[in-house]
């Protein structure tokens, strides 16, 4: 009886150790990155971006673990169509010469069993700056509607709008930027 237990904890942790990376493809309707300045003072705006596409891949027995997210900057949404087309002009997303935004990780930094941290790469205007998102929030389940394994997470980062070639009207308007994308993935 000894031998059957020790041969099954072997066994599971020998499993565990092997287990393959499972890579998740961003659900695009439910994957909307968001930004917030303040403006003048007088407020906190809030936009969005509406099209996003990419990977998360995750070994959870291993720790490890990729992002590859691409945001379609033409599909700023700011809630007024005038200045989503200012928002897309030379000053800020120069969308014509840079109509995406991608994030690459570098590492997924895990705390326990979950992803705490994931250090990467933001490409923005052309420019690439090493960025790092806070994970607030991150589930994995069988999705109850649509019957295949899913992932979700919330992400949260704070950048400079100079660092990126879009400091326009900077300090009344906020250099600081933070981005929040909350992200629904599944397995293909």
């Amino acid at each position: 009886m000894k031998k059957l237990i020790a041969l099954a904890i072997a066994a599971g942790i020998s499993s565990a150790a092997f287990a393959a990376p499972e890579t998740y493809t961003i659900e695009g309707t439910h994957t909307l990155p968001r930004f917030e300045y303040n403006h003048l003072g007088y407020s906190v705006q809030l936009s969005r971006f509406d099209k996003a596409t990419g990977t998360i891949t995750l070994d959870r027995a291993a720790k490890t673990g990729s992002v590859d997210v691409t945001i379609d900057t033409t599909s700023v949404n700011t809630g007024y169509a005038l200045f989503n087309q200012h928002i897309q002009g030379e000053d800020f997303l120069a969308t014509a010469q840079f109509p995406t935004a991608t994030y690459k990780s570098t590492k997924v930094n895990f705390k326990g069993d979950a992803p705490a941290t994931i250090d990467g790469n933001l490409t923005l205007k052309g420019i690439t700056k090493p960025v790092t998102l806070t994970v607030v929030s991150f589930h994995c389940m069988p999705h109850p509607m649509l019957k295949k394994d899913a992932c979700g997470a919330t992400a949260t980062a704070k950048v400079k709008r100079t660092d990126f070639n879009m400091g326009k009207n900077a300090p009344y308007v906020g250099d600081e930027v933070t981005i929040t994308i909350p992200v629904e993935a599944y397995k293909p």
